[in-house]
């Protein structure tokens, strides 16, 4: 029972300032209410009832205050009279003064003064009451009137000025005199990161390199008894959503050293010099409480490349703050152990002096996950889902190529979210197809108005399309077709593409051919074409262009690629290439594109029927798949891999 009871002196309150500005307060206001008559009680009366008193000879003095207030003093008889007996004066406070019976306010002071003297000159008064005049003056009531103004700016400024010097205040204006401060968010051992490498699928190669940084900071020895240095920084570049922010909270969960994290915007403020004020503030906290991480993510904010020709004038501050980025990280001593990690998803803008060896001394490339990679995405995520029984893995990762994780947890959320909105105790196979749809595709809108000719033209374009990647051997195999609207496209079709690694001319010929098919197959059978194609002619067109200008595969224009990679062309605002080799550019690339469309059209009609049957059955059915295919055309078989990969 001993260890139950609370420590009494837990129950001391705390003292507070505030507890002597009440105290103050309390003093004036009794001062104030103590002051004079505030508890004098005496009878309130009428002039004309003074008046009968003053006949009756009943009264000894009045006493007129401030010329507006008269006060009556009875003479000791006429206290004793009945009518009077009421009228003895009482006080809270002991006084030692006589305290009048009756008071009133009157009007006119001379009016009153004449009215008084009629009276005592009629009736024959004696002895004559007497008319004594007094000011009464409440000293402290208006000395508190007068400074309540003073008193109510002090405690403005005075709460402005703890809500600006707090830490917790938010925005710009709520911190003027921490701005200058680092906004980094610090966890330590006092704060549990829950996130570890077990929780981080896929991304092999990166995890390895970030598991050998936190080892660094654990066993530095092991490293520098050979006489090397520990790396001072590592850049995760990656595209959005690959795991780099991800990967950076593993790291902070498996370290147990002081992890700083903060975003690249946290340093950018309308103020001058605050932002190279919060780096040199956050490297200081960093050394201080070492060996340490510092991760800023997205520092493409502050890391863009700096311009020859400085537009925004000769005090950038996005400048300054790379310049004391830059310096503070040049300057780290080799025992000081702090390390820096950033993620961008735009290494391509970065300043060449932050990605120099001795400042970022790693790059740790995060690529979109391949097939097993995403296999054990989808086991992680998969987690805490209610999911089927005989759920294949191996398919989902199979028909989610090019998918990163942030997808792949996407398509996850989606699918069990499908699955109770149809009612479902448990998320299966076809929740997660329906789910990758919605992602690609955007939702159903099956109550979308079309009319039966446009409905006839969309089924011709999507059977068009699947018609000739059907046909051509490097197309990518068809998954599924629909002509239900679905966000911005009146209908799609669904395909399975290879994951390569180099693509060759050919290659890329056959998936343009495929994605002209559906304007062919409005041209073989109405003789017509309309706007539904546009997609596929922007697709089409980049494609074609890309050939032509960055990877070099074109005849005509030869081995050359006008692609700059670093993202600092140093052609300005001139095209790299003359006038007649433009020309020569558009041409072969209208060349390729027509070509192709004439390849498409060709393929339908030699196959119209076959197109005619397919667009018939997708009227009918508004989706078909694989199978559908396989009955009209017969079995697509190109290749061993391919036959395997469709059979999944």
């Amino acid at each position: 029972m001993a260890n139950n009871k609370k420590n009494p002196k837990n129950k001391k309150p705390k003292f507070s300032p505030y507890w002597i500005y009440g105290g103050v307060i309390a003093i004036f206001l009794a001062m104030q209410l103590f002051n004079g008559s505030s508890f004098q009680d005496a009878k309130p009366t009428t002039p004309s009832q003074f008046m009968e008193y003053l006949k009756s000879g009943d009264v000894e003095k009045v006493e007129i205050v401030n010329r507006r207030e008269a006060k009556v003093y009875l003479t000791k008889e006429a206290q004793e009279k009945e009518i009077h007996k009421k009228s003895k004066p009482t006080s809270i406070l002991p006084s030692a003064t006589r305290l009048p019976n009756y008071k009133f306010e009157f009007g006119d002071l001379q009016n009153f003064e004449d009215e008084i003297s009629d009276v005592v000159s009629s009736e024959n008064l004696s002895p004559k009451p007497k008319i004594e005049y007094k000011t009464e003056q409440n000293l402290w009531g208006d000395f508190l009137i007068g400074l309540l103004p003073f008193i109510l700016l002090i405690g403005v400024w005075i709460f402005i000025m703890r809500r600006m010097s707090s830490g917790g205040g938010g925005g710009a204006g709520g911190q003027i005199f921490n701005i200058g401060k680092s906004r980094a968010k610090l966890f330590d051992e006092n704060t549990e990161v829950k996130t570890t490498f077990k929780d981080v699928a896929g991304l092999e190669g990166a995890k390895e390199e970030v598991q050998e940084i936190v080892d660094f900071l654990k066993n530095p020895d092991k490293y520098t008894s050979l006489g090397g240095k520990i790396p001072k920084g590592a850049l995760l570049v990656g595209s959005p959503g690959t795991g780099k922010t991800l990967l950076a909270k593993a790291v902070a969960g498996e370290a147990k050293v002081p992890f700083f994290s903060l975003s690249g915007s946290d340093f950018v403020e309308m103020f001058v010099g605050v932002g190279a004020s919060r780096v040199r503030d956050l490297f200081k906290q960093a050394k201080e409480k070492s060996p340490s991480i510092i991760f800023i993510d997205e520092i493409d904010a502050i890391g863009r490349a700096r311009g020859k020709s400085n537009f925004s004038g000769s005090n950038d501050e996005r400048e300054n703050t790379l310049n004391q980025l830059l310096t503070e990280m040049d300057g780290f001593g080799t025992n000081t152990n702090v390390i820096v990690l950033a993620a961008t998803n735009r290494a391509d803008v970065l300043d060449k002096a932050l990605m120099r060896a001795g400042r970022f001394d790693r790059q740790i490339f995060v690529d979109l996950p391949d097939v097993r990679e995403r296999k054990e995405i989808f086991e992680v995520h998969l987690r805490p889902l209610k999911k089927s029984q005989d759920l294949d893995l191996d398919f989902l990762s199979k028909q989610t190529p090019g998918f990163s994780g942030a997808d792949i947890a996407n398509v996850c959320n989606e699918a069990a979210l499908i699955a109770a909105r149809n009612g479902k105790k448990e998320v299966d196979k076809q929740d997660f197809l329906d789910a990758v749809d919605r992602i690609i595709g955007g939702l159903e809108k099956k109550n979308k108005i079309v009319t039966p000719d446009e409905k006839k033209a969309i089924a011709y374009h999507e059977a068009g399309h699947a018609t000739v990647s059907w046909m051509l051997e490097h197309a990518a195999p068809l998954v599924k077709v629909t002509i239900v609207p679905r966000g911005r496209s009146l209908g799609a079709a669904w395909y399975l593409p290879e994951e390569r690694l180099i693509v060759r001319p050919e290659q890329m010929l056959d998936e343009m051919c495929a994605a002209l098919g559906g304007r062919a197959a409005e041209k073989v059978m109405f003789n017509k074409i309309s706007t539904g194609a546009l997609s596929d002619l922007e697709k089409v067109t980049k494609q074609a262009r890309a050939m032509v200008t960055v990877y070099g595969l074109s005849d005509k224009i030869g081995n050359l690629t006008y692609y700059d990679s670093s993202g600092e062309s140093e052609y300005g605002f001139t095209k790299p290439y003359s006038e007649q080799t433009a020309e020569l550019i558009d041409k072969e690339i209208s060349d390729i594109i027509e070509k192709q469309y004439a390849r498409a059209i060709k393929l339908l009609e030699d196959n119209k029927d076959k197109l005619i049957e397919l667009a018939e059955v997708l009227l009918e059915k508004e989706v078909i798949f694989k199978d559908n295919l396989e009955k009209i055309f017969g079995e697509r078989s190109f290749n061993k891999e391919e036959r395997e990969l469709l059979d999944k």
